[in-house]
């Protein structure tokens, strides 16, 4: 049954919220906050604890290298997830900035991000231990004023910035220990993804995928800040797949990468996923141009592409493929098969086989409607197209789904517990574009094409929470929304997915096996950032951000404080009242 907190349950609330605006808007004694921290014993964040993160831990985006966003905690079940009660929230007091950024919780000390803030939390009881601010350059230019989340190692703190750098934090007192540019902010490039480290390398990829850049992964030094190595995802003249781009195309090929990757320790592969080539009329830039709308394979230690993937070749669709994909090992015709499986933007789910020199096609069927493809090549997963949804210059075209794609970035989850796949989907969503001349200037938008999306005719609901066996490749369960699912996924060892954004002001939980709603409490805000659990003294916290005050802009520069209440919070649930 749908529950809404009794009158106790909503006065612990209120007292939380109350305490977190006072808090913050008395801006607190920072010294003494300062003081406070470093009295605190910090827990250093070894790659032994990344490849192996205790249970009460989320170390980074999506807690493990496999890309699960499982949470083997259990105290919290779908029998009881009915107490379940908000005990602290924070008011970040940042209100031009979206709040998507996963809590990263170490030994008790929670990080969240903003665009330009780093806040690091006791995450037992929401006090504030410190806060980083990003001075942003007065001319930055980036349409998604947005950040992903933090990375964790040893006694620092990784995070990618908006003007295209990245910075390294004392964890336990926000203090910068070095910088690192990876290129220039004025000819498009920032970092939006959380940082993945592995094996004292920092990796992070690029965004801009609409500004004319050339997208790329690169390797720092965690100690130094020194680029280790740089592997581009638009090949040059000479490089392999540099004969999918004529001419000069290659140079603003985008290629983007959003999104963390992830990581298999036994092949030492890291697996990326990449956007939509630029500008995005395919009859600009004639051939397939690799690796867009691809997922790499890249080599942890050397930077060299071991393999890839082409989800859909000279892309024309705003169709990024930018999540990495879940590395699962499943069962399929009697074989187990080492795979790597994503719900594509482009409306299709694809298990795909990945070994040390190549990515290989499994399997690749619809999970919300499509009318581009006509059919996928049964060798390869090439998919073809049907002509009369293909945009181009200065012809409007429908198709379907629409440039937000049947899944958007928000990461969909594993249970190993249930073998269920977990996507949070828009069906019934078309766009109808029509594509512009469009000349590159650096730093610029690069996208020349018009757009409008619109609903299908008698189409009854929008948004889905879909759940797939991994093994038997079939849909087992759906869960139909009115309007669209703009959630990311939680699922724990309770059985329990948490889910926000589900085309309502409202954080949810469901059970993972029938899909039933068990849950909900109504927030300020349908836009939410990724859920996370951990536990601090025995008890299980689900926290998520919430709150995104505007839409992407032009222009974002540097952000002052608030002098009243905002819409960024971070919620924190637990089944006790922790008052």
């Amino acid at each position: 049954m749908w529950i809404t907190p009794n009158r106790f349950r909503w006065s612990c609330f209120v007292l939380a919220l109350m305490t977190a605006s006072v808090a913050l808007f008395s801006r607190l004694d920072f010294l003494s906050e300062l003081d406070a921290q470093q009295s605190r014993t910090y827990l250093r964040v070894s790659d032994d604890r990344l490849r192996n993160p205790e249970p009460e831990n989320w170390l980074m985006y999506r807690r493990t290298y496999n890309g699960w966003g499982f949470s083997p905690l259990n105290q919290i079940t779908s029998r009881n997830v009915t107490d379940l009660s908000p005990v602290w929230v924070f008011q970040t007091g940042v209100f031009n900035e979206h709040h998507q950024a996963p809590p990263i919780v170490n030994d008790g000390t929670m990080f969240v991000t903003t665009g330009s803030h780093v806040i690091a939390l006791d995450a037992a009881t929401g006090r504030l231990l410190w806060r980083y601010v990003r001075q942003l350059p007065a001319d930055l230019v980036t349409r998604h004023p947005t950040n992903r989340g933090v990375a964790l190692y040893e006694d620092k703190v990784f995070v990618g910035t908006l003007d295209a750098h990245v910075v390294a934090l004392d964890a336990t007192t926000g203090t910068l220990m070095w910088e690192q540019s990876v290129e220039d902010y004025r000819r498009g490039y920032y970092v939006t993804m959380a940082p993945l480290v592995v094996e004292g390398k920092v990796l992070v990829g690029t965004s801009g995928g609409e500004q004319g850049i050339r997208g790329f992964v690169t390797a720092l030094d965690v100690v130094t800040g020194e680029e280790l190595w740089r592997t581009y995802t638009v090949p040059s003249p000479g490089e392999a797949g540099s004969e999918t781009w004529p001419g000069e195309t290659w140079r603003t090929g985008a290629g983007p990468v959003w999104l963390t990757g992830h990581y298999d320790p036994n092949l030492r592969l890291t697996y990326w996923g990449t956007g939509n080539p630029g500008p995005w009329m395919g009859d600009r830039r004639s051939g397939d141009n690799l690796y867009t709308n691809s997922t790499v394979a890249v080599d942890v230690d050397t930077g060299a592409m071991r393999g890839h993937h082409q989800y859909h070749w000279n892309g024309s669709w705003d169709w990024d493929e930018a999540n990495a994909p879940l590395l699962i090992d499943i069962e399929r015709g009697g074989r187990s098969i080492s795979a790597l499986i994503h719900a594509g933007r482009n409306g299709y789910l694809w298990f795909l086989e990945r070994s040390e020199s190549q990515i290989s096609f499994v399997e690749g069927k619809p999970f919300v409607h499509n009318n581009v493809f006509s059919e996928l090549d049964a060798q390869t997963g090439r998919p073809q197209y049907n002509a009369r949804h293909i945009p181009q210059t200065g012809r409007q075209v429908d198709f379907c789904p629409s440039v937000g794609g049947g899944k958007n970035w928000q990461p969909e989850a594993f249970s190993p517990l249930t073998r269920l796949l977990y996507i949070p989907a828009n069906n019934n969503l078309c766009s109808s574009m029509e594509g512009q001349d469009v000349v590159y200037e650096p730093g610029r938008g690069y996208a020349g094409a018009d757009f409008i999306t619109y609903t299908r005719d008698q189409a009854d609901h929008i948004g889905e929470l879909q759940a797939w066996n991994v093994d038997s490749g079939k849909r087992i369960w759906t869960r139909n929304f009115l309007s669209g699912n703009g959630g990311s996924i939680l699922v724990t060892g309770g059985n329990v997915l948490f889910l926000g954004g589900a085309g309502k002001s409202a954080f949810e939980a469901f059970d993972a096996v029938t899909g039933q709603p068990l849950w909900r409490l109504p927030t300020n805000t349908d836009r939410f950032g990724v859920p996370t659990s951990y536990s601090v003294d025995g008890v299980q916290y689900v926290a998520v951000q919430s709150g995104a005050t505007i839409l992407p802009t032009d222009t974002m520069q540097a952000v002052s404080r608030p002098s009243g209440p905002q819409d960024g919070l971070v919620w924190v649930f637990a089944l006790d009242c922790q008052c």
